[in-house]
């Protein structure tokens, strides 16, 4: 019997989580460790902490889930804070859940479908991705969320390019040994300054790169620059060839830069845990989205 069956005056019972738990399918499981732990069924030295954490780092089992890094981060940052995004419930987070969750993180990145296309990840880099939240995603800020994408796509993608930028171009390495932490430290101290959307392009046409898309992740401001970031990627094709772009504002809720009579541009407004498949299907032409979506 799912959770939906259950009348809701049962579910503040751990007995009837428990008995959820025996059954519940994985996603079901990372969305409800909040609640478990509330209700007093998620204590530390228990039964069901040791279920939920075998589960976790289970890499088999996370796999057949289809659980992407980004949902996982998600859940961790949510349990780790030990409150509802309004605040609504608090619990005491278990330290082995929490520590399950980190690892699970990193053992997800070997199950991420790559598109098999040349990409230009584009990161933004300028002092405003620290501060917002993501729309979307309560508890993530721009730079956590595109410095684990920037971590997805050094595991998964076979042939990549990583960029940072504000107004100009600024080097960046992110390795598949690096750590989340890490990385968000290393774009903490590259020099700040305005967002231009177009550098990703231009920076590309004058490395005379062959790429197949430009994914850039920024947060609400898209466009400083003196040329139009739509511009920008004509200029690319008249160039280079053939390219698509992606650009995600996560903290925005409304922008655009897309050109809606270009069905090889995509702007996605906020985030949430399915953008990185409809952005992987967007490259490989496995959808029918196009720029308005």
């Amino acid at each position: 019997m799912p959770r939906e069956a259950i009348p809701t005056n049962f579910l503040n019972a751990p007995e009837v989580w428990e008995a959820l738990l025996v059954k519940m399918p994985y996603t079901a499981m990372i969305r409800n460790l909040a609640t478990m732990t509330r209700v007093g069924l998620l204590v530390p030295l228990s039964e069901a902490v040791k279920t939920v954490t075998s589960r976790l780092l289970n890499s088999d089992g996370l796999k057949k889930a289809r659980v992407h890094p980004i949902g996982i981060l998600a859940a961790l940052k949510t349990y780790a804070a030990g409150h509802g995004a309004r605040g609504q419930h608090t619990w005491q987070p278990v330290g082995d859940v929490i520590d399950a969750l980190d690892e699970a993180f990193y053992l997800s990145f070997g199950h991420v479908e790559p598109s098999h296309k040349r990409v230009c990840l584009a990161l933004d880099v300028s002092s405003s991705m620290e501060g917002g939240q993501v729309m979307g995603i309560p508890g993530l800020t721009p730079r956590v969320v595109s410095a684990a994408m920037a971590m997805v796509h050094a595991h998964t993608e076979p042939q990549y390019v990583m960029c940072a930028f504000s107004t100009k171009m600024v080097s960046v390495n992110v390795t598949k040994r690096s750590r989340l932490d890490d990385v968000c430290r290393a774009f903490q101290r590259l020099p700040f300054g305005g967002t231009d959307c177009a550098q990703p392009m231009l920076w590309a046409m004058q490395q005379r790169l062959k790429v197949d898309a430009f994914v850039t992740f920024t947060d609400s401001e898209t466009w400083a620059g003196v040329i139009h970031p739509s511009q920008a990627l004509r200029q690319y094709r008249d160039s280079q060839g053939p390219a698509k772009a992606i650009v995600v504002g996560a903290v925005s809720n409304g922008f655009s830069i897309a050109d809606p009579n270009d069905a090889g541009q995509l702007d996605v407004v906020g985030f949430s845990t399915d953008v990185p498949g409809i952005i992987t299907d967007f490259i490989r032409g496995d959808t029918n989205a196009d720029a308005s979506r």
